[in-house]
């Protein structure tokens, strides 16, 4: 496919923009991994009560995606995706009376409302990256957005930690259980009283993101149409829920999804738990690592590798990092000192970098199942993103399953099992889930595509 000058320029312009949003999914997102121990020691929460941050977040992503879908077909993309930014805006604003009064149910309303303001813009956004070239180059583009997502994934548990901590001091868990109750009353109304200004500072920059937004030359995109311009020629058919590819797509993000917020927002508690210092920042190593494997996709997809064999690697990968965590000790930092140890970074038990390096194996699963699951969709194109958005989902329920595990058996190590069936999933989909265009039990013999 060959681009004019004009429409080249036209394609830089808009990467930037989605950049930019992309950059705030991460901010807001990845926040939560850092917000959560707090919120633990603020409303005396268990890892399972702690954990419905993570459900009242991604949860959005369920009920709200077809409502965010209708008012996109009505305001159009970037109408759409300023309103997105407005909703985003008094989620974060609500944030100020929650930590205020302490009230842990305020919290979870505030972040379920910040949640929806972003699902409308990630329901934009991503097919924006689809199209915009072509299909084969798709997940680079993605990988693109990702590093970008998770760079501020990398820079948000620092920046918060380094507000919440400023004369604070001491925040690990043996420190907090040696205070007397008098003491810890204080302790934890200073805390609420520091979660204020960085939701006030995320309010502002979301209001000044609205203005630029609406001022920026961002065109329409034609869902209905193929990466290459032309209408797409794939079978018609009545609902989405008939194309096997983009439904099962969504069951593999939401397999995707729950392990990445799993590696992502139980690091820190997994930290706390075995007293690593500074543990609210353990989401950086994460998120570290999840750049790397962005890196890695720009560089190998599509020159060296396909999407399919990104995707089947990484769920290779996710395995050995689940059975790597189960099996090693928590005694133990002989991995963190070989990966990093000569570099001075504070190094982690086994474990924990076990956790840290879940981001690696599967940063390419989102960039690779996107246009998997949206080739040959057609018309059906828009409800296939809206589709793959719900299977944000697995980022509310799988975490609770974790939690629950966690709390049941008193083990967080053992916990982690519960992300082998999801990348067993997700190898399913690359090996041969996204070549499906017919149930099984469909009477239809009209043609399956190409395979």
């Amino acid at each position: 496919m060959k681009f004019s000058n004009k429409t080249n320029i036209q394609s830089v312009i808009s990467m930037t923009i989605i950049g930019i949003l992309f950059f705030i999914f991460g901010f807001v997102t990845w926040l939560n991994g850092s917000l959560i121990p707090f919120l633990q020691i603020i409303c005396e929460l268990d890892e399972f009560e702690a954990l419905l941050v993570t459900f009242s977040f991604y949860i959005a992503y369920t009920v709200m995606a077809y409502p965010m879908s209708m008012i996109l077909s009505r305001s159009g993309y970037k109408n759409g995706m300023a309103i997105g930014l407005l909703i985003m805006s008094v989620g974060a604003l609500l944030h100020i009376p929650a930590a205020l009064s302490g009230i842990y149910s305020l919290f979870l309303l505030a972040l379920f409302v910040l949640a929806t303001g972003l699902t409308i813009l990630q329901t934009a956004s991503n097919p924006y990256l689809v199209y915009l070239g072509p299909e084969k180059s798709a997940a680079m583009r993605i990988s693109i957005m990702g590093i970008v997502n998770k760079g501020a994934g990398v820079v948000v548990p620092i920046i918060f930690t380094a507000l919440i901590l400023s004369d604070i001091g001491d925040i690990s868990k043996s420190y907090v259980m040696s205070l007397s109750d008098e003491q810890f009353l204080i302790y934890k109304e200073t805390l609420s009283q520091k979660l204020i200004m960085p939701y006030t500072i995320m309010a502002g920059v979301l209001f000044v993101l609205i203005g630029l937004l609406k001022f920026a030359p961002l065109p329409e995109i034609q869902p209905t149409s193929d990466p290459s311009g032309s209408i797409a020629t794939a079978e018609k058919k009545s609902s989405i829920l008939n194309y096997p590819q983009a439904v099962l797509g969504a069951f593999a993000l939401f397999a995707y999804v729950g392990v990445e917020v799993i590696a992502g927002d139980t690091i820190g508690l997994y930290g706390a738990s075995l007293d690593v210092p500074n543990f609210s920042g353990l989401t950086s190593y994460t998120m570290f690592f999840m750049v790397i494997g962005y890196v890695l996709g720009i560089i190998c997809i599509p020159r060296f590798i396909s999407q399919q064999k990104a995707l089947t690697l990484s769920a290779v990968a996710g395995s050995a990092c689940i059975v790597g965590i189960i099996t090693a000790s928590p005694d133990s930092v002989s991995l963190s000192q070989l990966l990093w140890g000569w570099t001075g970074i504070p190094v982690l038990p086994n474990p924990v970098t076990w956790v840290a390096l879940m981001g690696l194996a599967h940063a390419l699963v989102w960039p690779s199942v996107w246009p998997l699951a949206l080739k040959d969709l057609g018309q059906h194109s828009a409800q296939g993103s809206a589709l793959l958005i719900m299977g944000i989902s697995g980022g509310a329920i799988l975490p609770l399953v974790f939690g629950k595990i966690s709390s049941a058996t008193g083990d967080l190590q053992l916990a982690y099992l519960v992300g082998l069936p999801c990348y067993l999933f997700i190898l399913f989909y690359a090996l041969r889930g996204h070549k499906i265009r017919r149930w099984p039990w469909s009477a239809s013999t009209s043609s399956m595509g190409k395979r």
